[in-house]
């Protein structure tokens, strides 16, 4: 009997489980992902750095999603974030045009009589570096011109002008 009335005693000290969820480890994880997500989201921050020129035009609406070049200070350019050699640039530049063609037949159908001749071209966005020669900007525009592409729009960064549409919202875009 010493034997069952031991297992009684160790039985009685037994303490009923627990139904509650500790969540301390689950707000420790979440306050370390918390930082990690703010530390690198800054970094996260896609395209080319550029230092644009100011002015004090209105920002464009467009929307379709924008073809990005950058012409940066070294005189590199870039199609989105590809970097392309200037022998290079008319091709890709006709293959964006291209591209549009092909996107506005799907739109409004081969052979339509009623479709309108003008194709609804996807903007193009041109940033240049403000210390780059003249000639170079005009160059990489005279190469847009060539492949076809008339829909385009220089970036710049708003003025620091006192004039009412600056201080209204800063501009990211401009003609």
């Amino acid at each position: 009997m010493s034997a069952v009335s031991a297992r009684k005693r160790r039985g009685a000290k037994r303490r009923p489980l627990m139904a509650e969820i500790n969540v301390t480890p689950l707000v420790d994880v979440m306050l370390v992902l918390l930082i990690i997500f703010m530390v690198t989201a800054p970094l996260m921050v896609t395209g080319v750095a550029v230092n644009l020129p100011d002015s004090r035009a209105k920002a464009l609406e467009s929307k379709e999603k924008p073809v990005t070049i950058t012409i940066e200070a070294d005189g590199s350019i870039h199609i989105d974030d590809d970097v392309v050699d200037m022998a290079e640039l008319p091709a890709r530049l006709q293959a964006i045009h291209e591209a549009n063609l092909a996107k506005h037949e799907q739109v409004s159908g081969e052979g339509d009589p009623d479709a309108p001749a003008a194709v609804s071209e996807q903007p193009i966005y041109l940033k240049a570096d403000r210390v780059l020669n003249y000639g170079r900007v005009m160059q990489v525009m005279g190469e847009l011109d060539h492949a076809g592409l008339k829909k385009v729009a220089l970036v710049t960064t708003g003025s620091s002008g006192n004039s009412a549409a600056s201080k209204e919202s800063p501009n990211d875009e401009g003609r």
